[in-house]
């Protein structure tokens, strides 16, 4: 996720960092210089051009924003629920520090408590595709049972038992047991919303039908301005496939929150706050730093 000031006019005319210009340009340019020609074939050949009219592009255009706008705000939507959801994590994490003060055993308390801050970095490495165990296993018990296939479900599945087996030794009141386990439900639900969200993509007939819409509304887009705007007309193409192109290529980021683009959500940082809180509860003194941008971007 890009961290930066507001930035002024000068760096937003040429800023890169966080900008899709980067992963849109070879198409831009190509654009570009197909209007280019076109404005040049017109030159030659005006007759060619003497019919075309810009009324189709202007109804088309409008159709192709709006459809745009929708799936920019699906994508967007997906994003900040992924973002929230993570919240929820940070929230159900400290709240689980503060009840599980009544568990007598503070050695069993502390392989709860850094059980836990496993299940949020394997929950990070099973979201982004990376290997759940290498990043839970220092955090983990040893009694804690490895289901392979999904790491973060079995480390609630382990602190549940745990925390049942304190109820029925009578070492928790029944009552604090359903706090805990309401904790642990809470973790359960928002694994399983950003599990939704990484395994439903946006239905592909609209990614498809919008990007062949948009290559086609700028490849004729020049036929329809060489003749009223001249050689003016590539430089309005360019500003056009920019736009369009851009808005595409942000919601392709959007679409996944949880990858390793530079828009996307910083889960690295929240794992590291659950990380602090986890060890401050704990009495540690040393505690890792919070994560900070690199160049503008938080991981």
């Amino acid at each position: 996720m890009i961290v930066q000031n507001q930035p002024n006019m000068l760096r937003v005319m040429f800023t890169l960092k966080g900008s899709v210009a980067k992963r849109i340009v070879v198409r831009s340019l190509l654009v570009t210089l197909l209007a280019s020609l076109i404005v040049l074939i017109e030159t030659q050949h005006p007759a060619f051009f003497s019919k075309v009219n810009a009324t189709p592009f202007t109804l088309l255009g409008l159709s192709l924003s709006i459809f745009m706008s929708f799936r920019n705000n699906a994508c967007y939507d997906r994003w900040w629920e992924g973002r929230k959801t993570w919240g929820v994590i940070i929230i159900e994490m400290r709240t689980f520090i503060r009840e599980s003060v009544a568990i007598p055993d503070q050695a069993l308390r502390e392989s709860l408590l850094r059980n836990l801050c496993g299940f949020a970095h394997a929950l990070n490495a099973r979201l982004r595709n990376e290997d759940e165990l290498s990043v839970a296993q220092p955090w983990l018990a040893n009694d804690v049972p490895i289901v392979v296939h999904n790491i973060s479900d079995g480390i609630l599945q382990h602190t549940g038992k745990v925390c049942s087996q304190l109820a029925e030794d009578k070492l928790i009141s029944e009552w604090r047991y359903i706090l805990l386990e309401q904790r642990l439900s809470a973790f359960t639900d928002a694994q399983g919303i950003c599990e939704r969200i990484k395994a439903t993509p946006i239905p592909f007939p609209y990614t498809l039908l919008l990007h062949r819409t948009i290559y086609i509304f700028c490849i004729l887009l020049p036929f329809a301005m060489a003749e009223p705007l001249g050689w003016i007309a590539p430089i309005f193409t360019l500003i056009v496939s920019y736009t369009f192109f851009g808005l595409d290529a942000i919601s392709n980021e959007l679409e996944d929150p949880f990858g390793r683009d530079e828009n996307d959500l910083p889960t690295d940082a929240m794992v590291r706050v659950v990380e602090r809180d986890v060890l401050g509860a704990l009495g540690c003194k040393d505690l890792p730093p919070p994560l900070q941008p690199m160049g503008y971007v938080l991981s």
